[in-house]
């Protein structure tokens, strides 16, 4: 699964090794029969890599879960046949079905946490694999864990067996699935959205992982994905789902640069990571003022500011001054203390977007928690519209969370579920007393407008919207006070490439229509060059880069701003700019 997609031309004289034909797949429900698969066919062929892609609900997943016999309780196949290695295993007996799986078709789910047992120590989830497939005898089994850690890349293997899910990070819990997922040296590899929760850096190094592995084996890899531009970079051929149904499919870059189906077509102009969005260049921002070479903040020897006076985009000066700003958390019985955030100074200019990127841990949302007066600076100054913050009385905070909002990263939990979304939208207007009962429930169908929901949405509760409705209801909650700056935390990185696509044209929007400010937190670059004007780069606490949006993509100066660039998928594709 390497970077080079091997030649097509010799697969019609090889067996495939799984093929999927007319497969339909229903889930019982309280309200009848669902049909999640319609008729999907596919075929994977020995040693190469296939993606399915689609946004949620396109039936990627149950398509994958139903060749390893894995659908929930009230999912069942209703029609269609897969043939794995030659044998049909639709109706084969659960005893069967379990003898090939792990052993001949291996997994590797989604969400690390959820799928490793948090009670259990990591060696331990290894070997019960490798015990259970008669791999390993209770004598060499720790040995062979060790081994099979080390293949996955983890460091420090046999320390490493004997600690928790909880003790790793992301990416390490995720080399640990893929550990299990590849125990047993499996013909064939599920990889279920192996990384949509991690960074691009780690992102890289997982798949790079799992290629390794899965060359070094001749496995196979059936990859999910919503990310087109993944797809395109790490698979051979690519079948799109869409509904239920495969719209199309064919070799992965044909059909990155040549979409056939309305749908395809649609996926690849929204998704940012295809061609770090060489496709559709300025799509969402209004224009920026780029910071010349020279200017500070241009460079990685004076990583100080994102704008260096007070012309911003719209030469109505800067909203937002951060000054030497650092955090330091006590360390707790005896632990050293920690040093989240050093030395930061940047500059938000009114009307125009500031985006901080950078990986987990590299105190990018700390530091915007700090603007948020969420928690206090250890040192350094925080001007909002030229006052202090971090001196503000009682009276003067009030005003202060008035004029600045946030929206945060998962629009579920940042929902009161007990709420109404009219309940929820109308909060912020009757906490400041805003209006009167029937003027605050006049301004909560403006809101509703402004995010493009209908008024229907106000007697409904957060469970019955889908991802992105809920993200609309939290910025339309963000503007029902009128603020100044909107400070975003991550708001699409949770959502579908459709999804993700649809909110941050709305944020462009409203930023066009209010003049708007934003700071936008994130972890992912391409997005970032679509609607940023521009961007501060932050490792380790520290700020090593700052310029415009432009001048960071175009010519990055810092090392590790090159290797964020280098780690976006589909960024080496070779993909010619839009004219």
């Amino acid at each position: 699964m390497d970077n080079t997609v091997p030649p097509t031309a010799d697969t019609d004289s090889t067996p495939p090794l799984l093929s999927v034909t007319d497969l339909s797949v229903s889930f019982g429900t309280a309200h009848g029969s669902v049909a999640a698969v319609q008729g999907a066919s596919l075929t994977l062929h020995p040693g190469r890599t296939l993606a399915i892609v689609g946004e949620s609900g396109s039936g990627k997943s149950t398509t994958a879960m139903s060749v390893i016999g894995l659908l929930p309780g009230n999912g069942r196949v209703t029609g269609g046949s897969i043939v794995f290695d030659g044998q049909e295993l639709v109706g084969l007996p659960e005893s069967r079905l379990r003898a090939i799986r792990g052993r001949q078709i291996g997994l590797v789910p989604q969400d690390p946490m959820s799928n490793l047992n948090p009670v259990t120590k990591i060696g331990t989830q290894v070997a019960e694999t490798l015990l259970v497939h008669g791999l390993a005898t209770r004598k060499d089994v720790d040995a062979k864990v060790v081994a099979v850690l080390e293949a996955a890349g983890l460091p420090n293997a046999a320390e490493r067996a004997k600690q928790y899910p909880h003790e790793f990070s992301g990416g390490m819990r995720q080399r640990a699935l893929i550990a299990i997922g590849l125990a047993c040296r499996p013909r064939l590899l599920i990889a279920d959205e192996p990384t949509s929760a991690l960074d691009v850096t780690v992102q890289r190094t997982i798949l790079d992982q799992i290629g390794a592995m899965t060359d070094e084996l001749g496995t196979s890899v059936l990859l999910i994905t919503h990310d087109l531009g993944l797809a395109a970079e790490r698979a051979s051929d690519v079948v799109v789902m869409h509904r239920g149904r495969v719209v199309e499919q064919g070799p992965a870059q044909q059909i990155l640069q040549d979409p056939q189906h309305p749908y395809t077509q649609q996926l690849v102009k929204a998704a940012p990571s295809v061609g770090v969005a060489r496709l559709q260049p300025a799509a969402y921002t209004h224009g920026s003022t780029a910071v010349g070479a020279g200017a500070p903040g241009a460079s990685s020897s004076a990583p100080t500011t994102a704008a260096t006076s007070s012309d911003g985009p719209d030469n109505r000066g800067t909203i937002v001054e951060i000054t030497g700003l650092s955090k330091v958390f006590k360390g707790r019985a005896g632990a050293e203390d920690f040093r989240a955030v050093h030395d930061v100074s940047l500059q938000i200019p009114r009307g125009s977007t500031v985006a901080i990127v950078g990986e987990s841990g590299s105190g990018k949302t700390t530091t915007a928690r700090m603007l948020l007066k969420l928690i206090e600076p250890t040192s350094g100054t925080i001007t909002f519209d030229g006052t202090d913050i971090t001196a503000l009385d009682r009276a003067g905070e009030k005003d202060f969370r008035q004029r600045v909002q946030p929206i945060f990263q998962d629009p579920y939990s940042s929902l009161n579920p007990m709420f109404t979304i009219g309940r929820i939208i109308e909060e912020p207007l009757s906490t400041y007393h805003r209006g009167s009962k029937a003027e605050r429930a006049a301004r909560v169908r403006e809101l509703l407008e402004a995010v493009a929901l209908p008024d229907s949405m106000v007697s409904r509760y957060p469970a019955e919207l889908s991802g992105g409705q809920r993200q609309r209801v939290a910025i339309a909650r963000a503007l029902a006070l009128q603020p100044e700056l909107i400070v975003c935390d991550e708001p699409v990185s949770a959502l579908d490439v459709l999804v993700q696509d649809q909110i941050l044209r709305l944020l462009g929007d409203l930023q066009r229509e209010f003049g708007l400010s934003y700071l936008f937190i994130s972890h992912d670059l391409a997005v970032v060059r679509l609607i940023s004007d521009y961007v501060c780069v932050m490792k380790d606490g520290e700020l090593v880069e700052a310029a415009s949006s432009e001048e960071i993509f175009v010519n990055p100066r810092h090392p590790y701003t090159r290797k964020l660039l280098a780690s976006i998928p589909g960024n080496e594709l070779g993909i010619e700019e839009a004219s």
